[in-house]
C-alpha cells in the first residue's frame, strides 16, 4: 500500500534557513521538493566529491582484498584530508598506468632491435652517417636481399615468422628505396624501455603506502562522505526554495507521512518565525511516494522499482503480483534439482545478510522462487533434467509438455482479468462508478465470453450460462450498453458510440497480444527442460560401452557440470526477466499503473548506515 502524506507550506526568513534545514535533518521526517534542481559549478564539484567518496570506498575493499593494504600504516586526522591525499594519489596512479602501458607498447616495438648504444647512432648521424630502421614481409625480405645488398649496405636484426627487421646504412642525402617500411629510429633501447618501466612501477607500489593510510583512516572518509550528502541536501533544498520579499523569505513546499505528521507539526511550532500550512495532497500536487507493504510483499517491492513507483493516489499492485511473479518464476525455470541450488544459495545469502536492506530481501527473494521452482518441478516430475515419471510411475505428475500450451493462456487471461478488476476498483475508487463504465462493460463481456464460452470447451458448463443461454445475452447487452453508451455520462451518446467502439477494437486487438504474450512462459519452462535432457544426454553418449562406475563418474561430472551449469544460469536469467515483463507491460497496462515521478526521501542525518 502507499503510506498517507502530508503536505506543508514553509515560510521562513532567509537568514535561518540553515539552522531550520538541520532541525528538519535532526527529525528525519520531513522530504523537502527539490525537482527541477540545476547544480552550480560548485555544486558541481560538491557532486564529483560525493561520487570520488563512494569510489574510494570502492577501492579500498578492493585493495584490502588484494592484500596490499598494510595495516600498521599511520591514519589521516580527518576524513577530508584523506579524502584529499587519496584523489591526488589515485590522479598519480592513473598517470603512471598511463606511462607505463605507453612504455609497454614501446618496449614491444624496440624487442626487435634488441640493446644498443642509442648515443652512437646519434654521433654517426652528426658525421653523416644514417642508420634508417625497417621492417619487410620475410617472404619479400628473402626473395629481394641479394638485390638490395649490392645497392646498399644493409644488415639484417631480428625476423620472426611473418617479418624481418634490418638497417640499412647511407649518407645524409642518399634516398632509400625498398620495398620495405621505413620505422622511425629508436630513441632508446629495449634495456631503456624496461629500466623506465620497472621504474614506474615501483612508483606505482609506493603509492600503495598513501593508500594504506587511506584505509587506515576508512571510518573517518565514510563520516566526510555523509557530510558532503548532507551539505548537497541543503544547497537543494536552499536553491529550490523560492524567495521573496526581495529574497528577505524563503517559501518551502515539504512533504512527511501522516501517521509522523504529529512529530513535525510540534517542531514547526516549537521553531520561531516560521509560518507554515498543512494540508492533504491533491491531484495536481508532485507528492512523493512511499510504500508500506507486509513482509511478503516488501520483498518485492525491488522488482516494482525496477520499473516506476505507483502514483500516489492510485493502487500499489506490488501485494498483487508478487504471487503471479512467484508463480510464473517456477513455471519458467520448472526444475526441482535447479530449484534446491537456488534454494541453498538463497538461504546461504539469508545466513549472510542478516541485518534489514537490500541484500536481505534479494536473499529472501531468491528464496521465494526457488520453493516455487521446487514445487513447480515435482508437479512436473523434473530433475536435474530427469523424468522422475520413469522412476515413480505410480506418481501422475503433470505433462508439462503436453499440457501447459494452454493453460499458460488460461494464466494470461486470469491475470489480466484480475488487473482488469484491480483498475475497475482503482478507478471507482477515486473518481467514482460512473468513470468506471467502460472498463466496467468490457470487464463484463470478457468474463461472459469465458465462462460460457471458454469454460463448456474444457468440459466445464455454468447450468444456465451457456453461448445460447438468454442470461448469457443479457450480461453482452449489459456489458454492451456500459461499453458503448455510458464510458463518459457526461459526453453526448454519439460521441460515446464512436469512443467506445474505438475502445473496442483496441481492446480486442490488445487482449490478444497480451494473452499471447503468455505463450513464454511455456516456451521458456519448455526450453529449460529440453538442455537439461540434452547435457544429459551428451554425458551419457560420451561413456564408453562397459565402462566401469569410476570411468562413468570420471566422464559424466565434467560435462553435467558444465552443461547444467551453463543451462541454469542462463534459465535463471531468463525466469527472472520474463516473468517482470510480463508483470510490467501485460499486467500493469490492463490494471491502470501510473507511475510517480518522485519516492518519498527525507532530509536526515546520514551515518555509515544509511549513506
Amino acid at each position: 500500500m502507499i503510506a498517507k502524506m502530508i503536505k506543508y507550506d514553509l515560510v521562513l526568513y532567509a537568514a535561518q534557513s540553515g539552522d531550520f534545514v538541520e532541525k528538519l535533518r535532526e527529525l528525519g521526517l520531513v522530504d523537502i521538493t527539490t525537482t527541477g534542481w540545476e547544480p552550480s559549478e560548485a555544486d558541481r564539484q560538491l557532486l564529483l566529491d560525493i561520487e570520488g567518496c563512494a569510489k574510494a570506498a570502492e577501492f579500498l575493499k578492493a585493495f584490502r582484498a588484494d592484500g596490499r593494504c598494510d595495516a600498521a600504516a599511520a591514519p589521516f586526522a580527518s576524513g577530508e584530508e584523506a579524502y584529499a591525499h587519496y584523489a591526488a594519489a589515485q590522479q598519480q596512479a592513473a598517470a603512471l598506468r598511463a606511462e607505463i602501458a605507453r612504455l609497454e607498447k614501446t618496449a614491444e616495438e624496440l624487442r626487435p632491435w634488441g640493446a644498443f648504444d642509442v648515443e652512437r647512432l646519434r654521433e654517426l648521424a652528426r658525421q653523416g652517417v644514417i642508420v634508417h630502421c625497417l621492417s619487410a614481409q620475410r617472404s619479400i625480405y628473402d626473395k629481394h636481399v641479394a638485390e638490395w645488398s649490392e645497392r646498399y649496405t644493409l644488415s639484417e636484426i631480428d625476423r620472426s615468422d611473418a617479418t624481418v627487421w634490418f638497417v640499412v646504412v647511407a649518407g645524409p642525402e642518399e634516398e632509400i628505396s625498398l620495398d620495405a617500411q621505413e620505422l622511425k629510429t629508436p630513441q632508446m633501447d629495449i634495456r631503456e624501455a624496461e629500466r623506465q618501466i620497472a621504474a614506474g612501477k615501483e612508483r606505482l607500489a609506493a603509492l600503495d603506502a598513501e593508500f594504506s593510510r587511506v584505509a587506515a583512516t576508512e571510518a573517518e572518509l565514510a563520516s566526510y562522505a555523509c557530510t558532503l550528502k548532507e551539505r548537497l541536501q541543503g544547497v537543494r533544498v536552499e536553491t529550490m526554495a523560492r524567495r521573496e520579499a526581495e529574497g528577505s523569505l524563503l517559501v518551502m513546499e515539504g512533504w512527511a507521512e501522516k501517521e509522523t505528521s504529529e512529530r513535525v507539526d510540534a517542531l514547526l511550532e516549537s521553531y520561531p518565525n516560521v509560518v507554515w500550512i498543512k494540508s492533504d495532497p491533491t491531484p495536481e500536487d508532485d507528492t512523493p511516494v512511499k510504500l508500506k507493504n507486509n513482509r511478503f510483499a516488501r520483498i518485492f517491492e525491488m522488482i516494482g522499482d525496477l520499473y516506476a513507483r505507483p502514483k500516489y493516489g492510485t493502487l500499489d499492485l506490488t501485494p498483487y503480483f508478487a504471487p503471479f511473479y512467484m508463480l510464473f518464476f517456477g513455471i519458467c525455470l520448472n526444475d526441482a534439482g535447479y530449484g534446491l541450488i537456488l534454494l541453498i544459495a538463497g538461504l546461504f545469502m539469508l545466513r549472510k545478510f542478516r541485518t534489514p536492506g537490500m541484500m536481505r530481501r534479494a536473499s529472501w527473494f531468491a528464496t521465494l522462487c526457488a520453493l516455487s521452482t521446487i514445487v513447480f518441478g515435482l508437479i512436473c516430475g523434473s530433475f536435474f533434467g530427469l523424468s522422475l515419471a520413469e522412476y515413480f510411475p505410480s506418481i501422475p505428475f503433470f505433462d508439462f509438455q503436453g499440457k501447459f500450451f494452454i493453460l499458460s493462456l488460461v494464466i494470461g487471461v486470469v491475470q489480466i482479468l484480475f488487473g482488469m478488476a484491480l483498475n475497475i476498483w482503482t478507478t471507482t475508487r477515486c473518481f467514482g462508478i460512473s468513470q468506471a463504465f467502460g472498463q466496467l462493460g468490457w470487464f463484463i463481456i470478457l468474463v461472459s465470453c469465458m465462462l460460457a464460452v471458454a469454460l463448456p470447451m474444457a468440459g466445464i458448463t455454468i447450468p444456465g450460462f451457456t453461448s445460447g443461454s438468454v442470461a448469457f445475452y443479457v450480461a453482452l447487452a449489459v456489458g454492451g450498453v456500459l461499453l458503448l453508451l455510458l464510458n463518459n455520462p457526461k459526453r453526448n451518446p454519439l460521441i460515446n458510440v464512436g469512443a467506445g467502439l474505438w475502445d473496442l477494437y483496441n481492446n480486442i486487438t490488445g487482449l490478444l497480444s497480451d494473452v499471447l504474450s503468455y505463450i513464454r512462459l511455456f516456451a521458456i519452462g519448455l526450453s529449460g527442460g529440453v538442455l537439461a535432457l540434452v547435457f544429459n544426454t551428451l554425458a551419457q553418449g560420451f561413456v564408453p560401452e562397459g565402462a566401469n562406475i569410476v570411468v562413468r563418474l570420471l566422464i559424466m561430472i565434467p560435462i553435467l557440470l558444465v552443461g547444467h551449469g551453463i543451462n541454469l544460469f542462463m534459465s535463471t536469467i531468463s525466469s527472472f526477466v520474463h516473468p517482470m515483463r510480463l508483470t510490467f507491460v501485460e499486467f500493469f497496462k490492463n490494471a491502470g499503473f501510473e507511475m510517480a515521478t518522485r519516492s518519498f526521501d527525507p532530509i536526515r542525518k546520514l551515518d555509515n548506515t544509511n549513506k
